[in-house]
């Protein structure tokens, strides 16, 4: 129940739905989505679809503690945005001891990349891409030497978590620093077999791949 008007009013799915971008439908796998921009400390105009980390870290937090949850499939479909808040995310995701499942659908740009590969199973639709490029900052920039070591730093901690387990170091950064294959920027656009030929990715699939697994792993747990 929620106060609103003078009055309570049942939250339903749909609530969950546009508030959250989030629902628990009736099975045990909590479902997540990662859309649009991944909004940081700044809140983005309301023109811009956004995820919110405010809304995805109690909501992660909750579903690792609820014994009627089994497992955490992540729908992401993100052009990226606040390095610090998709990183803190990734790390929650990662954390997590239940089964956790991430699909690529559309695209999982810039930060969208690690909270792909947070998840214990990683998959992407054969239609997705994933693009991987240098930090990048809008606004004003202070052109001095420490600037410069600030973003090199950023970038450490991005390759880092992403090479934990995935892909190799010296690839991440060959795709990273690519030249000639974007028309504004340094960097790649990985489709779905390249993603997961390059190690970045476990597996091309779908969503009955993912749940399929998530229910599969569910069941093990639960032994």
């Amino acid at each position: 129940m929620r106060p609103g008007a003078g009055k309570l009013y049942r939250v339903t799915r749909m609530d969950e739905i546009r508030d959250m971008g989030a629902a628990q439908p009736p099975s045990e796998i909590q479902v997540l989505t990662i859309i649009g921009q991944i909004e940081g400390h700044q809140i983005l105009t309301d023109d811009n679809k956004t995820t919110k980390y405010e809304h995805v870290y109690p909501l992660l937090a909750a579903v690792e503690e609820s014994p009627d949850v089994k497992g955490l499939l992540v729908l992401i479909n993100t052009v990226g945005g606040d390095i610090e808040a998709g990183l803190g995310i990734a790390e929650l995701i990662a954390g997590m001891r239940k089964p956790t499942a991430s699909l690529v659908l559309g695209g999982g740009h810039s930060i969208g990349v690690p909270l792909a590969v947070a998840a214990k199973r990683s998959l992407i639709a054969p239609s997705a891409a994933m693009t991987i490029h240098p930090v990048r900052l809008n606004g004003t920039v202070i052109g001095a030497q420490q600037t410069y070591e600030y973003f090199s730093r950023t970038q450490e901690r991005i390759v880092r978590f992403v090479t934990d387990s995935r892909i190799s170091r010296e690839r991440l950064l060959g795709y990273m620093l690519r030249t000639g294959e974007l028309a504004n920027d340094v960097g790649s656009i990985l489709d779905g077999e390249e993603a997961v030929s390059c190690g970045l990715v476990d597996a091309v699939g779908t969503l009955s791949d993912a749940l399929k697994w998530l229910h599969e792993n569910a069941s093990k747990n639960a032994k």
